[in-house]
This record gives C-alpha cells, sequence and structure tokens, in this order.
C-alpha cells in the first residue's frame, strides 16, 4: 500500500520520475548506497520527528548527524524521535522506507542542507526496497518543502 502511494504520488506530480525497486534490501543507508550504486551521503534519509507537539519529517544526506544545538536553534524544541509503529501511522511508510512522498496527511518536510552538494540524490521511496532519484531542489518543491541548516 505505501509503495502504491508513492508511485500515485509520482504519476500525478512527477511522471518522469521512476520508483525503482530493488531484490535487495535498501532499509539502511548502507544498503541502499550499495544497491543504488551511489555513495553513502547521496542517500537522502527520512527521520520523523516530533518537536513540541507537530510532527514533522526532516531528510538529509545518508551520513549527517542531526545536531541538537541547530535543531533546537532553528526549532526552539528539542527534536523526539517517533518509534516505528508512530512513523507507520503517520507516513504509512515502514522504517527503511521512510519518505516524504505519497503521505495518508500533510506533514511538514524539512530538507537539511546537506543534500544542496548533490545533482541529485535517492531517497526511500515507501519499502524496503524502493527509492527514487531526484534533484534535491526537485524534491523540496515536489513536497513543498523548505531548506533547514540542523545537520552536522
Amino acid at each position: 500500500m505505501s509503495l502504491e502511494s508513492v508511485r500515485t504520488f509520482f504519476s500525478e506530480h512527477a511522471p518522469d520520475i521512476a520508483v525503482l525497486v530493488t531484490e535487495q534490501s535498501s532499509a539502511t543507508v548502507t544498503l541502499a548506497a550499495e544497491a543504488h550504486g551511489v555513495a553513502p551521503e547521496q542517500i537522502a534519509k527520512t527521520i520523523c520527528l516530533r518537536v513540541g507537539e507537530e510532527i514533522v519529517l526532516l531528510v538529509a544526506a545518508g551520513t549527517a548527524r542531526l545536531s541538537n544545538r541547530k535543531f533546537k536553534d532553528r526549532f526552539a524544541a528539542k527534536p523526539r524521535m517517533l518509534d516505528a509503529e508512530q512513523v507507520l501511522a503517520v507516513t504509512s511508510h515502514p522504517v527503511g522506507g521512510v519518505c516524504p512522498f505519497g503521505l495518508p496527511a500533510p506533514v511538514p518536510v524539512y530538507c537539511d542542507v546537506s543534500l544542496k552538494p548533490f545533482e541529485e540524490v535517492v531517497p526511500a521511496a515507501g519499502a524496503t526496497n524502493a527509492a527514487v532519484r531526484i534533484a534535491p531542489d526537485h524534491m523540496v518543491r515536489l513536497v513543498k518543502g523548505e531548506w533547514v541548516d540542523v545537520c552536522e
């Protein structure tokens, strides 16, 4: 179901972008980099966070680490990661397949500047063996995201 919601999202908003399904798992940054033949930092990982009472998605380079100081400076709150069940409830995507596409309801999306150096990044696509290749700026526009600097 989750993979299908991502396929539907792209067929409606960016039909030129193909959802890539692999035989091997791409559930972690390392596995995704191997499966798609890119450097780990080119994987666009999506993290589901609670910021006060609000839930947000943060998309960052695969090797970037969330900076609590930068995050708190930007959002005036400490980030709290959701557990796997909460992530699934909010996004409809399983952990390892979480992405900002095909969500059941709008969720604020923030993209870390760690993605900007790349012409193309590889975020998951709703399943632990699915992804897309997309330019970071295009991704931000598609998901109505906002650039932030919250990672090290």
